[in-house]
């Protein structure tokens, strides 16, 4: 058993490099690659044109507004704030709400809703041309979703420091009962094999920060009800800042043998001159291991995703096409192998979370290993 002490330690260690996580994060979303739009349009003949793979899209990318529920032609939706910065207009602060159904102007601001900029705030001047594209840094969907699991994080986190303060030398109750074990396997079966015994430590703090993030903010994202949901392990800018922290971590960390080997590697002379070959294949490891932890995160969670939405449209593709006794007997199907899809993500979630802090410590113990 933990003593109190190591607990309390623990939890400040995962939540102070957290906040820091979940800014770098917010950044790369909003500014990177969260500029689609979903805003939801009235379809006045929806069970007539139904679009499966439109409404597959439209459930599992970002969006400037969180959709609710749908009851007939109503959206029941809550808008996210707009924050823009143009040269022209200088910063811009509002509701989504002024975009009504993603194609009237507020303030020479319009989302796009199709060509190259499509899913994109775009500044248009009063003949509706576009004229630039504004620095958007808005609360979308999955930032909002980050916050949301934020204060997840902080609840159960608090909760467990404050428990294990309080019951020293004493048997862990509640969530500490919970999340101690995963804390103590992190600990001994992932940091301790890859990075050593004498230094797994300080990586110890950012391991368990990204594992309990990715964890919980795949779990939260299969839950479908307000304000969960959002798949945020989903979105490939959240997914490449996790994996641009890992990089950065590896090279700040990475001791003389560990950069010697990439830059003079112990192969023939041949390989390094007069054509660099393996200073460049070394290079390039580099960059594809963070390009791995991102894509590999990313896809097996918007996989799941789309998988579900994919057998729910199933439904609406037959009730439009043979009629509505054929739609609530496919429902049955699909509603049943939505469960499975979603049973098998659970295990997914926490598959994903572990290969990708078992993948960071094995290349934190690379860069700190001493030469044999």
């Amino acid at each position: 058993m933990l003593t109190a002490e190591y607990n309390e330690n623990t939890m400040i260690q995962i939540i102070r490099p957290l906040i820091f996580i979940i800014f770098a994060v917010f950044i790369g979303t909003g500014a990177v690659c969260a500029n689609e739009d979903t805003v939801k349009s009235e379809e006045t003949e929806h069970a007539k044109s139904f679009n499966a793979g439109k409404y597959v899209i439209e459930h599992v990318s970002d969006a400037f507004e969180w959709h609710i529920a749908t009851f007939g032609e109503t959206h029941i939706s809550i808008p996210l704030p707009i924050i823009l910065y143009s040269s022209n207009k200088g910063w811009n602060i509002f509701m989504s709400s002024r975009f009504h159904h993603g194609h009237e102007t507020y303030n020479n601001f319009r989302i796009e809703s199709e060509g190259q900029h499509e899913g994109k705030i775009v500044e248009v001047n009063e003949s509706g041309e576009v004229v630039s594209l504004p620095v958007d840094l808005s609360i979308t969907k999955v930032v909002a979703g980050i916050f949301v699991s934020v204060i997840v994080l902080l609840l159960i986190f608090l909760n467990i420091a404050k428990t294990a303060k309080e019951h020293v030398n004493q048997a862990p109750k509640g969530l500490q009962n919970l999340f101690e074990p995963i804390i103590l396997f992190i600990r001994d079966e992932v940091a301790k094999p890859a990075i050593g015994e004498k230094k797994f430590e300080r990586f110890m703090p950012y391991l368990l920060t990204a594992f309990f993030f990715i964890l919980i903010n795949n779990l939260l994202g299969l839950i479908p009800i307000f304000p969960f949901g959002s798949n945020v392990t989903g979105n490939i800018a959240v997914t490449m800042v996790l994996g641009l922290f890992t990089f950065f971590v590896t090279a700040l960390n990475g001791n003389k043998h560990y950069w010697k080997e990439i830059y003079n590697p112990d192969v023939p002379w041949w390989l390094k001159f007069p054509i660099p070959l393996m200073p460049i294949i070394e290079l390039s490891g580099m960059i594809t291991k963070p390009f791995v932890l991102m894509v590999r995160l990313f896809a097996n969670m918007m996989a799941g995703h789309m998988i579900v939405t994919v057998f729910i449209s199933l439904i609406f593709i037959f009730n439009s096409i043979l009629g509505v006794k054929i739609g609530l007997g496919v429902s049955v199907i699909s509603v049943a192998f939505s469960v499975f899809i979603i049973m098998l993500d659970i295990l997914v979630s926490f598959i994903q979370a572990y290969v990708f802090t078992l993948l960071s410590a094995i290349y934190f113990g690379m860069a700190t290993s001493e030469h044999h």
